[in-house]
């Protein structure tokens, strides 16, 4: 799912992926208890085990009396003197685990779905897991990938299934990554994308983390994104779309101008059919609308329309309103 890296507010549709990036340990048994001490008949005095001035006998060996819990009630003391801390209750453990279940099981595989329908790479950066595991993950991570565009919200629990048997794997962080960010979960995408950052060291998914900042409302941090470093480290495509969001983000702040003269820099007058085209003149017409350049961005409107057959974009939608809108 690696390939889907096409930010959508600025009237795009997220795209498909490839098809397939989009437990500690087991817990020891308590120590058994020692024995007790013997005493003998005389060891200790008939007295030991009350208070000193009488009354009802001492929980604790040692005369104390019983320990309370930090809420102020009384706590049952252990063999030991010590009080037991407070206890959840069996029904919310209960519940958790039944929550932890569900997201572990993950949605239903058809028979027909196979490891083998995952990019090869893809499949690559599994091999450090067990056969048969990765054969689970891997078969989860081509459902998210089919199901992304149709069915965000199912992929992203085939995502999550994954993650929660290999959450290690920078793969599996980028698929959670991209079906949140499906979603609309601006928050959850940018902390898997984070993490599949810091477990791959590749700034491939830069785009979609700008542009779940601006989500977010956060557009100096979107605008942060745009640096030489990180520009090295995509490709064509990927810097179309940073510049894009970045674009955006200069919008949000009210810095038309800024924004025009970023995409300017693209290839806005291509003649290519890449899938970032529509989306491209559509910043463009957008920011020059904001910018009151009213004539120019109906005219990019329509050669945005004339590029986007599969209408990612409502360009045509902009166009009808502009028509009906009195000029000032």
């Amino acid at each position: 799912m690696a390939e889907s890296r096409n930010p959508r507010r600025d009237g795009g549709k997220p795209a498909g992926g490839r098809g397939g990036s989009a437990g500690g340990g087991r817990g020891g048994k308590p120590a058994g208890q020692g024995g007790r001490d013997r005493r003998g008949s005389g060891d200790a005095p008939r007295g030991a085990g009350r208070p000193a001035g009488g009354g009802k006998p001492s929980d604790r060996r040692d005369g104390k009396p019983a320990p309370a819990r930090r809420d102020g009630k009384p706590t049952t003391p252990r063999r030991d003197g010590k009080p037991y801390e407070a206890r959840r209750d069996r029904r919310q453990e209960e519940g958790d685990r039944t929550a932890a279940q569900k997201i572990y099981d993950g949605p239903p595989i058809p028979d027909d779905v196979s490891a083998k329908d995952l990019d090869k790479h893809a499949r690559q950066a599994l091999q450090s897991l067990p056969e048969k595991l990765a054969d689970k993950v891997a078969r989860h991570l081509v459902m998210a990938g089919l199901l992304i565009a149709e069915d965000p919200e199912t992929a992203h629990k085939h995502a999550l299934a994954a993650r929660a048997r290999a959450t290690r794997t920078g793969l599996v962080r980028e698929a959670c990554g991209e079906t949140a960010y499906a979603c609309g979960k601006w928050a959850e995408a940018l902390s898997e994308f984070r993490a599949a950052r810091r477990m791959t060291g590749g700034y491939i998914y830069a785009p979609m983390m700008a542009d779940c900042e601006r989500a977010l409302k956060r557009p100096d941090k979107a605008i942060a994104y745009d640096t030489t470093e990180i520009r090295s480290q995509l490709d064509d495509a990927g810097q179309i779309e940073l510049s894009i969001v970045v674009a955006g983000a200069r919008r949000d702040q009210g810095q038309y101008d800024a924004a025009i003269r970023l995409l300017e820099t693209e290839p806005l007058h291509t003649k290519g059919r890449g899938e970032w085209v529509p989306r491209l003149r559509y910043a463009y017409a957008d920011s020059l609308l904001a910018a009151g350049r009213r004539d120019e961005a109906i005219e990019w409107f329509h050669r945005t329309v004339a590029v986007d057959g599969n209408k990612t974009t409502d360009a045509e939608e902009r166009l009808a309103e502009l028509d009906k809108r009195p000029q000032a």
